[in-house]
């Protein structure tokens, strides 16, 4: 056991604060079982670090050139094959000839020069609708084949009629209307004349029929009966209506037109017109 009293008789030069760790150290020391010195102590005991163990030389980590890492091959996504769409051709159609441009038509003015008769056909042998004044102005908005009978109506208005052109100062070329056909009013109480048959002498062809027989008070006291003929007049088909007070009627019609000439026939009564008759034209 270290006594204190050496420690007092032993000083060790220095500050007295080494003195102090050293008893403490001492202390320690002999709290766990180490051999005491109970003799003077002329010198403390060399403090040796602890004695660690050299790594060997030989012990050295060497990769070997020969270890290749070779890492896995990557797990590839092949692409399926993409859905190939094959568009069937497009189908073109070919014009087969030129596109015929529509013709373009005017509506013109105009003044009536004398008072005349407004029908429901182009030409004298239609039925009387209404009568136009001196000095009226109108619209027209059609015209025959020819030009010679122009249809009619106030300006701004919606009940047509045929007057012939000469009888009117029309501002503007009565060829630039369209060429027009207005339906004829029909009657509700009679047939087609019957027995209708047609010859040709030449370049005239005869039409007859039976006549129509009306009742009292029916009578229109106008032309009674109308044919509308198509036919061939110099190298043209024409629209031609002819107005008849017998059962007969004569037309000419030449050679020369690329289309047939055809015709109809219709009675005429005070309500208005029988359905059409066809002619069989020779």
């Amino acid at each position: 056991m270290i006594h204190l009293s050496n420690l007092k008789t032993h000083r060790l030069p220095g500050s007295p604060a080494w003195a102090l760790v050293l008893t403490c150290l001492l202390l320690a020391a002999s709290s766990c079982g180490l051999p005491t010195n109970t003799g003077p102590i002329d010198h403390l005991p060399t403090a040796t670090s602890p004695t660690s163990t050299p790594v060997s030389p030989t012990l050295t980590a060497t990769i070997s050139p020969s270890l290749t890492i070779t890492p896995s091959p990557s797990h590839t996504i092949t692409p399926s094959p993409s859905l190939t769409v094959t568009l069937a051709p497009t189908l073109t159609s070919t014009p087969t000839g030129t596109a015929t441009p529509i013709p373009t038509y005017a509506i013109l003015r105009g003044k009536v020069l004398e008072q005349a008769n407004c029908r429901y056909g182009p030409g004298a042998p239609y039925l009387y609708k209404y009568g136009v004044y001196h000095g009226s102005n109108i619209e027209l908005i059609g015209r025959n084949d020819l030009g010679s009978w122009v249809v009619i109506q106030a300006i701004g208005g919606s009940n047509p009629c045929w007057v012939k052109a000469s009888l009117l100062a029309i501002k503007g070329d009565v060829m630039s209307l369209a060429p027009t056909y207005l339906p004829l009013p029909a009657s509700p109480y009679y047939n087609p004349p019957t027995g209708v048959s047609a010859v040709r002498q030449g370049n005239e062809v005869t039409v007859s029929w039976n006549g129509l027989t009306l009742r009292a008070g029916d009578d229109s006291l106008q032309t009674p009966y109308v044919v509308e003929a198509w036919v061939c007049q110099d190298g043209q088909l024409l629209f031609t209506p002819v107005g008849a007070y017998v059962d007969l009627v004569t037309i000419r019609d030449e050679p020369g037109c690329d289309q047939p000439s055809h015709a109809r026939l219709a009675a005429a009564e005070k309500h208005g017109y029988t359905a059409w008759g066809e002619i069989p034209w020779p």
